[in-house]
């Protein structure tokens, strides 16, 4: 059998990401008594026993302590809260035991927040990794020098998974189903929990919020502007002349501010406005596309499919509010 360990850390755990997942391996292993008449997978929780609230009352685990001499063969990681430092502050000793049976030979994986730490053992340098976009600031404020990919469901390099938020950790369980059993263990799965299996993006649940969480008074007034002219065509050499700096230091000031060019920021400011206008009322493409500033319908297609993860129809189809 393999044996399968989430580490409950010391923080404020979100129980979905726990339980969603281990129905998920429950579930494979259902489908594997059916098939071969035998579990697959040893599921255990160990690490540190938690109280905490939750809704109108409390929520308290209680499970097996970690023990250096215990061989894992994969070491699932779930999502903690901010408030808790996403549970690194308190854990250095469950992340020193990660850090070990990866050494030697389990395999790792982190669902969405989990991956602030998974990053916190230094097992994710050099490869790349995703969490919930929502938590990507802050995650490249204190990871700068990690792979980051807010676009990514999963990643998968050298033995190591990491998911995007929310469903996301469920595609990663699913991933790692397929993986080690098979599509049609993975697919029976998803059929009875109703997951859409071949999700491979985050990027059509971005909400674009502005990155202004920085002290630039200078830059976060660029920012207000941009949106709000999201339907005029605005350059960077606008920008700069209007803010009275050369292109170039205003090009390094607004990128050191925001993590963004200029020129990448009002690209996702516009998707952004497109993207509202898609969800909320019953215009069409070429409507959406002059309201926010785009003239030629090809790059308005080809730029919002690169922020977005799909095209402009596809999108309208699938979140319109107004014609659903």
């Amino acid at each position: 059998m393999k044996k399968v360990v989430f580490l409950i850390a010391d923080g404020t755990l979100k129980p979905s990401s726990l339980f969603n997942a281990i129905e998920i391996f429950e579930k494979a292993n259902e489908y594997l008594r059916l098939d071969t008449g035998k579990d697959y997978y040893d599921i255990r929780l160990a690490g540190t026993n938690l109280r905490q609230p939750i809704a109108s009352g409390l929520f308290s685990l209680q499970v097996e302590a970690l023990k250096p001499e215990d061989k894992a063969d994969l070491i699932i990681l779930p999502a903690y809260a901010e408030q808790g430092d996403f549970a690194i502050r308190n854990s250095s000793d469950a992340l020193e035991w990660v850090a070990d049976q990866y050494r030697a030979g389990a395999e790792l994986a982190s669902l969405c927040t989990g991956t602030f730490l998974l990053a916190a053992t230094g097992l994710l340098d050099g490869k790349p990794c995703a969490t919930h976009w929502r938590a990507a600031d802050y995650f490249r404020m204190r990871f700068p020098d990690l792979d980051l990919h807010t676009n990514k469901i999963v990643t998968d390099q050298q033995g190591i998974y990491t998911a995007g938020g929310g469903i996301s950790s469920l595609n990663l369980a699913l991933y790692i189903i397929e993986k080690y059993n098979g599509r049609e263990a993975a697919l029976y799965c998803a059929r009875l929990l109703q997951i859409d299996i071949d999700r491979n993006s985050q990027s059509p649940f971005i909400l674009f919020e502005g990155l202004k969480d920085h002290k630039d008074e200078i830059i976060r007034e660029v920012q207000l502007f941009i949106e709000q002219h999201v339907s005029d065509r605005i350059t960077v050499d606008q920008l700069a002349s209007r803010f009275a700096m050369d292109r170039i230091n205003f090009s390094r000031r607004f990128k050191k501010a925001t993590q963004l060019s200029p020129a990448d920021y009002v690209q996702r400011i516009k998707v952004e406005g497109a993207k509202r206008l898609f969800e909320s009322t019953g215009m069409q493409i070429n409507e959406v596309m002059y309201e926010v500033g785009y003239g030629d319908v090809k790059s308005f297609r080809h730029t919002f499919k690169k922020v977005a993860g799909m095209t402009p129809a596809d999108y309208r189809n699938k979140f319109n509010k107004v014609m659903g």
